[in-house]
């Protein structure tokens, strides 16, 4: 673990100070983490915390680093930097505004239990739905090959009975609105491009549905469900 205690008096703050401004941090990033329902938290807003007070150009990270060394050794997440998924296709319209804001670095939260001790402590059985939501729709664009036109998505949802005019499902209230908060946990991205017939929306897997042990997980559960290799498999 490093330790900044003797860069301390070059940034001009005491180590009260200091582990007074990583105590916020961490309040701050577990309270955003529980209120946004683990969108990701901009390193601008926690850069924030430390300047509004303080000068120093290098404070922020020395705050921002210990802050994340804290969170994993005493609440057990990691505090993981996206890195951002480019949109593959080069043939590219404008994109979102989700996406615009979160081209700027950002963080997720991301439990270190063990799975078992974290079903039995942790997990929430009343979320099982959107777990449920956010798998199956990972793994329809995971099939399609990691992008999948927007038609084509509402397509394979439907006939799973999730439809995209629908505001009242029983378990997930707004089906688009659901698929949209995907988006802003960045399990996808949404781009516009440019087609043969005019601009149409393009669902792509982002940084959270490509990083290792969420994309393996799912691969093993598709097999599980198929019966076969996820290579073997593709929708279009």
């Amino acid at each position: 673990m490093a330790n900044h205690s003797d860069d301390l008096p070059q940034l001009n703050i005491s180590m009260e100070e200091k582990d007074k401004l990583v105590a916020e941090v961490i309040r701050y990033v577990l309270f955003k983490n529980h209120q946004n329902s683990g969108s990701p938290i901009k390193r601008d807003e926690l850069t924030q915390i430390v300047t509004k007070n303080y000068r120093h150009r290098n404070l922020p990270a020395v705050v921002i680093d210990e802050a994340k060394q804290k969170l994993t050794s005493i609440f057990g997440f990691e505090m993981r930097e996206l890195q951002r998924a480019r949109p593959s296709s080069t043939n590219q319209g404008r994109v979102s505004s989700q996406q615009s804001a979160a081209d700027a670095k950002s963080y997720v939260l991301i439990s270190q239990l063990p799975a078992d001790v974290y079903r039995k402590y942790v997990e929430d059985v009343n979320s099982a739905h959107v777990t449920g939501f956010t798998f199956v729709v990972i793994s329809v664009v995971l099939l399609a090959g990691g992008k999948i036109p927007e038609e084509n998505l509402w397509h394979h949802l439907k006939k799973m009975g999730l439809f995209e005019n629908d505001e009242s499902h029983p378990a997930l209230g707004n089906i688009k609105q659901a698929l949209e908060t995907l988006v802003q946990q960045r399990y996808l991205q949404k781009d516009k491009i440019s087609g043969p017939e005019g601009n149409i929306l393009v669902y792509e897997l982002a940084e959270r549905a490509l990083d290792g042990p969420v994309n393996e997980r799912v691969k093993e559960y598709i097999s599980q469900v198929v019966k076969r290799d996820v290579a073997s498999v593709v929708i279009k």
